[in-house]
């Protein structure tokens, strides 16, 4: 696994980790399909002026773009089928989690919705995907740090744990389709499509259950622009860009590291407690993913 791709998805982890604040707000004013909908528009056009540049820096002449179109005719299907795809699942995963929320604690919805840690490898499994000891001990690991940082309660299962449980399922499918269409489409470009997509699909549950009003999108610009641009729009399409060519197991092991982001961004930037046992559950975390990047010795030699 190359350096590159373990920065991007840490720094995805990170942005996501530090978004919470602005998510909070945001839900002050808003509906959840109308912040989901409009944060997603949001990132799909904070997008597009870096397609238009990409283009521009990577144009080369009409004979060049000839030939690459004839060696890869079916990348525009499957950049199409792939940003759908990416964003039909996103959709449903973001809003079991965003409803599930409204049912459990944060502490609770931040360990379930993580869960995926564990449903990614088993899933990979029936996909044919090779699956060492030491990740498995990694992600055992990572296992018991999440629930050190995440739960502080007693743990019960309710509606919301429920909501939540099937929103980690659905994000495992998330990680598995970007692992699947990563490596043969433009990574940012299958973004955009996947953000457009997703916020169409929120336009009909946020009309029907909501009452959207400019008024209240307006007040709650700042939220949706940092969630929109940084979390949709960059955190997003870090983690499909960064997810090329990397094992699902490991990228979700290391996209985890948002719940532990979350509370070291709570303790630094607004002065929340962090307790031994968070600060535990931080290490355990970061010793797992440092164990997943280790070469094997069998690499070594």
């Amino acid at each position: 696994m190359k350096p590159k791709n373990v920065v991007m998805l840490m720094t995805a982890a990170f942005i996501w980790g530090t978004a919470f604040v602005a998510q909070s707000v945001g839900m002050d004013y808003l509906g959840p399909f109308t912040f989901n909908g409009v944060r997603n528009f949001v990132g799909a056009a904070a997008l597009l002026p870096c397609i238009w540049l990409l283009d521009r820096l990577n144009r080369r002449d009409v004979k060049d773009k000839a030939v690459k179109e004839a060696k890869n005719p079916g990348e525009k299907r499957d950049l199409i089928l792939g940003g759908v795809s990416c964003g039909t699942v996103l959709f449903v995963a973001g809003s079991f989690q965003q409803v599930g929320l409204q049912y459990t604690t944060v502490g609770k919805a931040g360990f379930i919705t993580a869960c995926y840690i564990v449903i990614v490898p088993v899933c990979g499994i029936f996909l044919h995907k090779k699956i060492g000891g030491k990740v498995w001990i990694a992600v055992g690991l990572s296992l018991i740090g999440l629930y050190l940082l995440c739960i502080t309660e007693k743990l019960t299962i309710g509606k919301g744990d429920i909501l939540v449980f099937l929103c980690a399922l659905v994000f495992t499918m998330h990680i598995l389709v970007i692992d699947y269409f990563s490596p043969k489409v433009d990574g940012v470009k299958m973004s955009c499509i996947q953000f457009f997509v997703c916020g169409l699909l929120s336009l009909a549950p946020m009309f029907a259950l909501e009452t959207p009003q400019i008024a209240a999108i307006i007040k709650s610009w700042g939220p949706i622009l940092y969630a929109g641009v940084l979390s949709s729009g960059v955190a997003y399409t870090l983690q499909i860009v960064g997810q090329k060519n990397v094992n699902p197991a490991i990228a979700s092991l290391i996209l985890s590291l948002e719940s532990c982001f979350s509370v070291l961004a709570g303790w630094i930037i607004l002065g929340q407690r962090l307790s031994g046992r968070e600060a535990m559950g931080c290490v355990l975390m970061f010793a797992a993913i440092i164990l997943a990047q280790l070469p094997d010795r069998r690499n070594a030699e």
